[in-house]
């Protein structure tokens, strides 16, 4: 079966500046991952275009995503914080970013495909409602969720966040939902960026309990990430019976990557894929669709993007 794929030109436009990890480059990297012999002619494009801001005010407040439109219209470099590069591009490439996220749970919706992978960017997770941080304008994979909700009226979204650094801003839009399930497997707080995502945010109100976070010491690899995904993150996954299932696909938890201290290897982004289409197909008629977060190392990058999409 053929995988959909996001991708575009366009996503490159974004420029960081000299020296920031998030380059366009990291799209080229993919790309080279995915061109291995065992994927060739398995990925079918999917047609997309910006997402409506209307999409995306579901999640960001309005006055916010008017405030990223302005700063990229005045030349602003930064929006939020210093590592929260932007040009004057940027804000209609996080648009389209968001854009294809959609287009690809709509492609699996409809029955067209049922999993994808959408290699854009600026990332996502970490962006709130109302504020830009890390490397992130706009919140894919929480815009896609609310979508999924309200314009195709599914009642169980999954989000899994493999990112080495945890998705603050995807677990803060739905900390108190109980609709969406939100599971992390990241560092610990206590040594790396944002210093959120402790075992004890679990959620609040009605959205208790539907906020696992999984933070894992220094130098964590394979056995402790399969320890925690078959005690854990499995468990709550089934208990929930997700209909969709989204995946921040973060690849910087890689032994190679310096922006982190875990020790994946690029095979055990394909047992952990392979684990979330297995569930998939049990409860969510094997839609799943899986955003590029983070992963900056270009070796790694490559072959983790491949033994990911090769799972899918």
């Amino acid at each position: 079966m053929s995988v959909g794929w996001i991708r575009h030109d366009f996503f490159l436009l974004h420029e960081t500046g000299r020296g920031h990890p998030e380059q366009p480059g990291r799209l080229d990297d993919v790309a080279a991952g995915l061109d291995a012999p065992d994927l060739a002619g398995r990925l079918e494009p999917i047609s997309f275009g910006p997402a409506d801001r209307r999409d995306v005010e579901l999640v960001h407040e309005p006055a916010y995503v008017e405030l990223v439109r302005l700063a990229c219209e005045k030349g602003f470099s930064f929006v939020g914080s210093e590592d929260t590069r932007i040009c004057a591009e940027s804000y209609d490439v996080a648009l389209l970013a968001a854009g294809g996220v959609i287009a690809a749970c709509d492609a699996a919706m409809e029955g067209r495909l049922r999993r994808a992978f959408c290699a854009v960017r600026p990332p996502g997770h970490h962006a709130e409602r109302d504020r830009a941080l890390g490397f992130c304008l706009f919140n894919h994979v929480a815009i896609a969720a609310e979508h999924l909700r309200r314009r195709r009226g599914l009642e169980r979204i999954a989000i899994v966040d493999l990112d080495a650094h945890h998705g603050n801003g995807t677990q803060s839009i739905f900390y108190e939902r109980d609709d969406v399930l939100y599971a992390s497997i990241h560092e610990h707080p206590e040594t790396l960026f944002p210093g959120t995502g402790w075992a004890e945010e679990t959620g609040r109100g009605r959205g208790e309990g539907f906020t696992l976070n999984v933070p894992l010491r220094f130098g964590a690899g394979g056995p402790q990430y399969r320890e925690v995904f078959d005690r854990l993150v499995l468990p709550r996954l089934e208990e929930f019976r997700p209909e969709f299932i989204l995946v921040s696909a973060g690849f910087d938890a890689s032994r190679e990557e310096s922006i982190s201290h875990l020790a994946l290897e690029p095979e055990d982004f394909g047992w952990m894929t392979a684990d979330l289409v297995t569930l998939a197909e049990r409860h969510a008629a094997g839609r799943l669709v899986s955003v590029l977060e983070g992963g900056y190392e270009p070796s790694s990058l490559r072959r983790s993007a491949a033994a990911h999409v090769a799972a899918l």
